[in-house]
């Protein structure tokens, strides 16, 4: 699969010549960041899009520029209200979808939570692990047959899984201290699981399933950081990587950030980044040395057992709650 793009590249960049007239996407976390540039530069090519989000009052305003570009290039936006850390509100946006029946070329996972204070989801789940996995892990096993024949499924990750893999123990903290960035990196993690088994069930439907790391940016993903917090992160990154021989991380802008998700769900080949993790808008190389901080994907994060383990417990989990 030869490819043009990288790191820089943007989302309109990625999309240029790309016609998307008559096609529909999902896009969880459509409110802000990376979440709304991905929607935008979709509907901006004539998609139509439906975007979850927690509150659609608010979300009007916040999402006005999406609309602007889908009524510039031929898209549409609806607006769908959905909190991943209830699983009510999953389940009710779901019997919504599905009883609208019209179906979608790609899902998108892209909303999230990051490095929150220790807390629990109404369910009683772990913070981030229930609201990033567990929710998205619950609507999408029951939309599923909303996805077209052939179509798509990206979950975003993060390069913070590569601080910890998934505790399939336990997932709550109930027998360890918490700390916050360790929870998310093991929510980060179960994400890219989750696309790897979503992937090996529903590939004999031409479904393929992808997880993207999207890139550092500066969205109001941590904002449970306080500046010296941020700053200390970006400090303790920098290092990291001049410890380990490796240029300094950039940040990217929000059209940068959202590069590789759209990339994902349109232009690559569906095939080749089925059940891959993927980064600067490739397919990520897997390098497991223990550097938090360096490139690529750590091997656990895309092994199979491991993935088929979490969909059985998280199966288990939301099933009971």
């Amino acid at each position: 699969m030869t490819n043009s793009f990288g790191a820089k590249s943007t989302a309109d960049e990625v999309l240029a010549g790309v016609d998307l007239k008559g096609k529909r996407f999902l896009v969880t976390g459509t409110a802000s960041g990376i979440g709304r540039e991905t929607a935008r530069a979709l509907a901006a090519r004539g998609a139509g899009i439906v975007g979850t989000v927690k509150d659609p009052a608010k979300a009007e305003a916040a999402t006005a520029q999406v609309r602007d570009a889908a009524s510039q290039g031929g898209g549409s936006l609806e607006l769908i209200e959905l909190d991943l850390a209830s699983l009510q509100s999953v389940r009710s946006a779901a019997e919504k979808l599905l009883a609208d029946g019209r179906r979608f070329d790609a899902i998108i996972a892209n909303a999230g939570i990051m490095a929150t204070p220790e807390g629990r989801t109404v369910d009683g789940f772990e913070t981030q692990f229930g609201t990033n996995h567990l929710g998205h892990f619950a609507l999408l096993t029951r939309i599923e047959p909303l996805l077209v024949d052939g179509g798509r499924l990206v979950v975003l990750s993060s390069q913070a899984h590569r601080v910890a893999d998934v505790d399939l123990e336990d997932p709550n903290f109930e027998r360890q201290a918490y700390e916050p960035f360790l929870a998310y990196g093991r929510s980060k993690t179960a994400n890219a699981l989750f696309a790897v088994e979503f992937d090996r069930r529903h590939r004999r439907r031409g479904i393929r399933a992808a997880s993207v790391m999207p890139g550092n940016s500066l969205t109001n993903l941590p904002r449970h950081f306080s500046e010296g917090d941020l700053q200390g992160l970006f400090a303790t990154v920098a290092d990291a990587r001049a410890e380990a021989g490796l240029p300094p991380a950039e940040l990217k802008d929000i059209g940068q950030a959202a590069a590789t998700t759209v990339w994902a769900a349109v232009v690559a080949d569906k095939d080749v980044i089925g059940g891959k993790y993927l980064e600067d808008v490739a397919i990520a190389t897997v390098n497991d040395t223990p550097n938090p901080f360096a490139d690529g994907v750590r091997s656990y994060a895309l092994d199979g057992d491991r993935a088929q383990r979490l969909w059985t417990k998280s199966e288990e989990l939301v099933g009971t709650a």
